[in-house]
């Protein structure tokens, strides 16, 4: 599943692709990806200018002036830009066509993902946006709103940070590498992390998203961008991915178990 990274690099690649070129037409093959009422969706996008392709946590937001699309990639969603004469294929259920002669095609293998038209001006009181908390590297993240979202809780810290609504963005391999960077065994409870550890948490959640980022985020069998955008983060990983294998700290071996029923990767030795 792409994470907060990986679609900051797709917005990225998308904005340089697609500003100033117009939708002149859209075809969905799969319309239950789309969350507007289907004919205002196609009316109320047909004929607009893409102004500029931008991210906020995993969604990825296409401003066109008057409305703004909102796209969520879920598990296997991607982006690919082809020719208008390219032949559609299997699990290509959205697309746009632009008016270079080029088409923005929705890829989605689960079809999980969504998309929903909204009014601009709407954007971030929309109830899918609107309950989301604050990005790892927002600068109003504190050790403070942390400890408050989590010190009542009996869920596991992984479980925690998992949840979109306390840090937005982070998702399973960016916890485990915050948690083994923060020294916290994923499953300690809440409750039990101090606010210290708290500031660890922020600290180390800001310094990985922001270099992840940078090196395009990470190209694992998870997820693996299109656009030709290959991630190289994964190659920085500590600790996800990495079972059976050595520390790089302490030499102790990674050890792979599961909480909230996802794969977790911690070292036994650093985190406490």
């Amino acid at each position: 599943m792409p994470e907060i990274a990986e679609v900051r690099t797709v917005a990225k690649t998308l904005n340089k692709s697609l500003v100033n070129k117009s939708i002149v037409g859209i075809d969905i093959y799969y319309d239950k990806i789309i969350k507007t009422n289907l004919d205002d969706f196609k009316k109320n996008i047909v004929n607009k200018k893409i102004i500029s392709v931008s991210s906020f946590g995993k969604w990825l937001l296409f401003n066109l002036g008057e409305y703004t699309l909102l796209s969520h990639l879920r598990m296997e969603g991607k982006y690919f830009i082809k020719s208008n004469e390219d032949p559609i294929v299997k699990h290509e259920h959205v697309v746009f066509h632009l008016d270079d002669g080029l088409t923005l095609r929705y890829h989605d293998v689960r079809k999980f993902g969504i998309m929903m038209l909204v009014k601009t001006s709407d954007v971030y009181n929309t109830k899918d946006i609107k309950k989301l908390g604050k990005e790892p590297d927002d600068e109003s993240l504190s050790k403070e709103y942390i400890y408050d979202k989590i010190h009542k809780s009996n869920k596991p810290i992984k479980e925690l940070l998992l949840d979109q609504s306390i840090i937005n963005g982070l998702g399973n391999i960016y916890v485990d590498e915050v948690l083994f960077a923060s020294k916290i065994m994923p499953t300690r409870l809440g409750k039990d992390v101090k606010l210290e550890e708290c500031e660890s948490i922020k600290n180390s959640s800001r310094r990985i998203i922001e270099e992840a980022t940078l090196m395009g985020g990470s190209t694992i069998r998870s997820y693996t961008s299109s656009l030709g955008v290959i991630g190289h983060y994964q190659e920085k990983l500590m600790v996800h991915t990495k079972a059976g294998e050595h520390c790089k700290i302490c030499n102790s071996i990674i050890i792979k178990t599961r909480v909230g029923g996802r794969g977790t990767y911690y070292c036994p030795t650093c985190q406490k």
